[in-house]
């Protein structure tokens, strides 16, 4: 063989060779967009929440073991409704998350709201309650039902006392939560024991553990899941204790929502840079709180998911995504408190105590 030829014939070998190379090489590595990010660090996953007090911490230093008892009678005694058939429990159902499970909850008789029930657990840290914010405390939260012609329906404040200061065990309770006032029965302390009775709904769940450095608390796939929420985007909104609560937010974000417009907060300030904003709801126990949305419209939380991605982050996940974004949010379904679910035993009406009215 000529030595030309045989030149020719190792380079065509070396050209083939490397050429396979790049072959293995463009088979075995991916493009780098496709490229999938290394799993975050346990300390920058748990960095955005911080962990609840423990149930028997309240933030209120006057939320003293008597007025939580007795708001959480309070809480219970359809009485403190016209008619005696609806109380805060039966919206906020202590025993099915702290909802009815409705779109929209019954009043009174009968007559339904315009927004979703939220829950009333984990709300001690809210920026403002109602979805859009017009109480700035659980305080004045507490007042409103009590006087809405389609919830409570109570006339005046008057009719809410004659009630109370009807039964002798209810001037009782009064006096022990309230014990440095010669008249305690009045309106603003119904309420604060009202609040310091719902500052004390919490409900740890395995996330908790995780944020306190238990990493085998959640599962590789819940893990997952809570990486696609920092990643996404979801944690801009719901961070904090109770993922969620903190701040305002408009619906329809990237894309406008379908359906009817409620005005949400521009309703309070008359600000049109508020239209459509409502406060963040909590995820914690959002497995057990459909339907979501300020007007109960959605009742699936995978399909809830989808929706936040697109309208909010301007996004499209994957199955595998919302799967695994399902999965941590359902690591947020915490335990129910026992002492304050079940129904206390109620003072007894007297022949002072207003009747029922069903007008």
């Amino acid at each position: 063989m000529k030595a030309p030829t045989r030149l020719r014939l190792i380079l065509g070998r070396a050209a083939l060779v490397a050429l396979g190379v790049l072959t293995l090489r463009a088979v075995a590595a991916p493009p780098e967009a496709e490229l999938k990010p290394a799993p975050l660090s346990h300390e920058k996953l748990v960095a955005f929440f911080k962990r609840p007090p423990p149930v028997s911490a309240a933030p209120g230093t006057q939320d003293t073991e008597a007025r939580i008892a007795l708001g959480r009678m309070l809480f219970f005694d359809a009485r403190l409704s016209k008619n005696h058939d609806v109380s805060c429990n039966t919206c906020h159902n202590l025993a099915t998350y702290g909802v009815d499970l409705v779109p929209l909850s019954s009043g009174h008789r009968g007559q339904k709201g315009t927004r979703n029930s939220p829950t009333v657990y984990n709300v001690a840290g809210y920026i403002a309650h109602f979805w859009d914010g017009r109480a700035p405390t659980l305080e004045i939260q507490a007042e409103g039902p009590l006087f809405n012609p389609v919830e409570m329906a109570m006339p005046d404040d008057k009719r809410v006392l004659a009630t109370l200061t009807s039964m002798p065990e209810y001037l009782r309770r009064f006096k022990e939560a309230f014990p440095e006032e010669k008249k305690p029965v009045t309106l603003p302390n119904v309420t604060r024991a009202l609040a310091a009775f719902e500052r004390q709904l919490s409900t740890p769940s395995r996330f908790d553990p995780f944020l306190a450095g238990q990493q085998d608390a959640l599962s590789a796939q819940e893990r997952r899941g809570l990486e696609h929420f920092i990643t996404t985007g979801c944690i801009t909104c719901h961070g904090g204790p109770a993922l969620g609560g903190t701040s305002f937010a408009k619906l329809g974000l990237v894309e406008p929502y379908p359906g009817a417009a409620d005005p949400g907060r521009y309703e309070v300030t008359r600000e049109e840079q508020d239209r459509m904003k409502f406060r963040v709801p909590t995820l914690r126990n959002v497995e057990k709180t459909a339907p979501y949305l300020h007007d109960g419209s959605i009742a699936d939380l995978a399909e809830m998911v989808r929706m936040m991605a697109r309208y909010q982050l301007g996004q499209t996940l994957t199955e595998a995504q919302v799967e695994e974004l399902v999965a941590f949010l359902r690591s947020l379904t915490g335990e129910l408190p026992a002492r304050y679910t079940t129904p206390p035993e109620l003072p007894k009406s007297t022949r002072e105590t207003p009747r029922p009215d069903p007008t």
